[in-house]
């Protein structure tokens, strides 16, 4: 056995796949070396430079905006997971390895993966064989594509829905040739489902859980953005979002803060600035209190604000899909207001947040609705910009679609999942808001105490009745008391809600919103 074969088999790093588990110290995490411990992740790819091997690893149990590239001294390589082996799927020894036919010896054990019996056993051929089980698991999903048939989708999906956006194409994916073999032939053959199977293109599946990563496409679970420079801020994007391939490889995308078009180079966008005509959203500005503004859009008439608008927000998002069809949505977008103006596709619209100040109107948040929605939902996909997050303008945004509901005349509820920052936000505002109303009921007229159905704390709140029910639920204040449920409240928890209220100081007010619902079902296709 050669040096460089005995030298491959020692070294643990080269045994390190896509897909295995092991400890990793975090950025800003205890050094596993002094501390004893690290954090399980998994190695989601593997990159080579000429100096360094990256591996890009997701953290188990952690949201995925906290993966990253690590170099091997992260790695605690004494406690590796390989990934377990699918035998229900395996139809293969190896990547190219037909199946052997066993005709008299029926116990016999098979040949190591890649190897026959006259192989001699090296360091490279084994190396081969650890490459080949690797391939092989990535190959998985062809053995399930019957099963996995239903649950296809266009290359952006996630569960739920991104303010507007509808099939988007990433750049198209070498397919993996597969092979198979009958049990009487070592010729490999390809079957026509499997010939058809190569020319579509790979999709995540529909959840966004990270539990079997074989299910996945890597390019969607990798962050292909360094950072992002918006007006006067740079930001490090928390996930993956299909802009070009040619950009992404840049050190910083350059984002008009007005149009929410992209630019190479900070020249380029200076250039841009210079001819660009938004000096606010698109659309009618329906909410202005303060400087705090509401611009209300149609996806339809603002396609390709809309769009890159969605692009944005998918780096940020990770739960949403992404769509370039934003005809069906209305857009709501947030903005502050300086002396520059204003920053910031046919089912939607959107409602763009901003804030002013004396250079103009600049872009905060913003959540997008479908125009006709047939399970009531008044929220496709709520963001707050993370340079404005923890600053109360995520609830404004939030308090804002209730109000739009208020003025309709209906209950709605956001559309599922949520992420676990959005989820945070709404369980902390429907709380808020339902208390708000319960402290300030006061007893009519020959009564001892003052009463209040569920039905009608959703008629003044416009939240649905399964949202009351959760948060009164969690709360733990519906008691049974002499045969009806009550509704009870102590002292603590009055003066905690008090306490919070105090702290909320930019509130909605109807009185400053200018807008006239539509029944989108008699406009035809909107």
């Amino acid at each position: 056995m050669s040096e460089d074969s005995n030298s491959a088999i020692l070294d643990p790093i080269s045994s390190v796949t896509e897909g295995c588990r092991l400890p990793v110290l975090m950025s800003n995490g205890q050094d596993w070396r002094k501390a004893g411990y690290s954090t399980l992740a998994e190695i989601i790819s593997i990159k080579e430079t000429e100096t360094r091997k990256l591996f890009y690893v997701h953290y188990i149990d952690y949201n995925k905006r906290l993966d990253e590239w690590v170099e091997e001294d992260r790695l605690d390589l004494r406690k590796i997971q390989y990934p377990r082996r699918d035998l229900a799927s395996s139809t293969t020894t190896g990547l190219n390895t037909p199946k052997k036919t066993l005709t008299g010896a029926t116990n016999s054990r098979p040949s190591s993966p890649g190897l026959t019996p006259q192989d001699p056993i090296t360091g490279q051929s084994v190396l081969a064989a650890i490459q080949q089980k690797q391939q092989k698991l990535k190959k998985r999903k062809l053995d399930h594509s019957e099963e996995d048939d239903g649950r296809r989708s266009s290359i952006g999906s996630l569960t739920g829905s991104i303010g507007g956006l509808s099939d988007i194409e990433l750049p198209p994916l070498t397919p993996t040739p597969t092979t198979t073999t009958t049990t009487t032939t070592t010729t490999t053959t390809t079957t026509p489902q499997q010939q058809q199977q190569q020319q579509q293109q790979q999709q995540p599946r529909q959840t966004g859980s990270l539990a079997t990563h074989s299910e996945d496409h890597a390019i969607t679970r990798i962050k292909n953005m360094k950072m992002i420079e918006l007006g006067k801020f740079r930001i490090k994007p928390w996930y993956f979002s299909p802009y070009p391939q040619e950009i992404t490889n840049l050190d910083c995308i350059y984002i008009c803060e007005f149009c929410l078009k992209y630019r190479k180079s900070r020249k380029c966008l200076e250039r841009h600035l210079q001819k660009c005509p938004f000096k606010h959203p698109p659309g009618n500005e329906i909410y202005r209190k303060g400087s705090v503004s509401f611009f209300e859009l149609d996806g339809r008439k603002n396609k390709l604000y809309a769009q890159n608008l969605c692009l944005l927000a998918k780096l940020f998002l990770d739960h949403k899909t992404l769509y370039y069809d934003t005809d069906p949505f209305l857009f709501y977008v947030m903005t502050e207001y300086d002396a520059r103006g204003y920053h910031i596709v046919d089912p939607f619209l959107f409602y763009v947040m901003t804030k002013y100040d004396a250079r103009g109107y600049h872009i905060v948040g913003y959540f997008s609705k479908e125009k006709e929605s047939s399970e009531d939902y008044n929220v496709a996909c709520i963001l707050t910009l993370p340079p404005y997050q923890r600053k109360g303008y995520g609830k404004l945004l939030i308090e804002f679609s209730y109000e739009l509901s208020k003025f309709e005349g209906k209950t709605g509820s956001p559309e599922k999942p949520l992420s676990d920052l959005g989820l945070l936000s709404y369980r902390s505002y429907w709380k808020q808001t339902i208390l708000e109303i319960l402290i300030g009921l006061k007893p009519l007229e020959g009564q001892e105490k003052p009463q209040m159905t569920i039905n009608e704390i959703c008629e003044q709140t416009s939240i649905k009745k399964e949202d009351v029910i959760s948060t009164l639920t969690t709360l733990e204040l519906i008691n049974y008391y002499r045969g009806q449920y009550i509704l009870t409240l102590n002292k603590e928890l009055v003066d905690t809600h008090r306490r919070i209220i105090d702290r909320r100081k930019v509130r909605i007010d109807s009185k400053n919103l200018h807008w006239t619902p539509k029944d989108w079902a008699k406009r035809g296709k909107w």
